[in-house]
């Protein structure tokens, strides 16, 4: 193992990390992350992951979930390569924040990797990984990542899962 597997490890969220002092400057982000991460968790609704840091202090999370997309709401280049379902099978990345303590450090693209590793190592069928981007600043970071905006949805992007796997062969 490498200095960063001794450093950096993600993990589904559990009672032993601590949330309450978590801070990365997006207000819901935040909230969601203190008061219902772990409720989200129980219920199966999301699977909050989260980035543990050597001292098991929380630099960071994702969520990731089950969705679907509507056919129609997709590019039409995209279109034409997909079977005419009315829903096409997708992973939402829900929401990804690093703490403030930890910004600037690249540990938001980690989580993003890390995300889209499991995303495509997944069984269950999925056409792309979607987000929802909170604003401009998190648009242009997914699109720096190879994401694509839909088409009158500027700030919903996504990625398809063939792309992603390209990735990690």
């Amino acid at each position: 193992m490498g200095e960063a597997d001794d450093i950096l490890r993600v993990e589904l969220l559990g009672p032993q990390h601590d949330r309450s002092g978590f801070a990365s400057g997006v207000e819901p982000l935040d909230r969601y992350f203190q008061t219902q991460a772990g409720q989200d968790a129980r219920k199966k609704m999301a699977a909050p992951f989260v980035l543990v840091l050597k001292d098991g202090s929380v630099a960071g999370y994702y969520t990731l979930s089950s969705t679907a997309v509507r056919l129609p709401d997709l590019p039409e280049a995209t279109v034409r390569k997909l079977p005419r379902y009315p829903l096409i099978p997708a992973t939402l990345l829900g929401r990804l924040a690093v703490d403030r303590r930890c910004q600037g450090k690249g540990y938001g693209r980690f989580l993003l990797a890390d995300a889209l590793y499991r995303a495509v190592r997944s069984e269950i069928a999925s056409f792309a990984v979607v987000v929802d981007a909170k604003d401009e600043g998190a648009k242009n970071f997914y699109e720096r990542e190879s994401f694509l905006p839909f088409p009158d949805q500027p700030m919903k992007l996504f990625r398809p899962v063939a792309d992603i796997e390209a990735l990690f062969k």
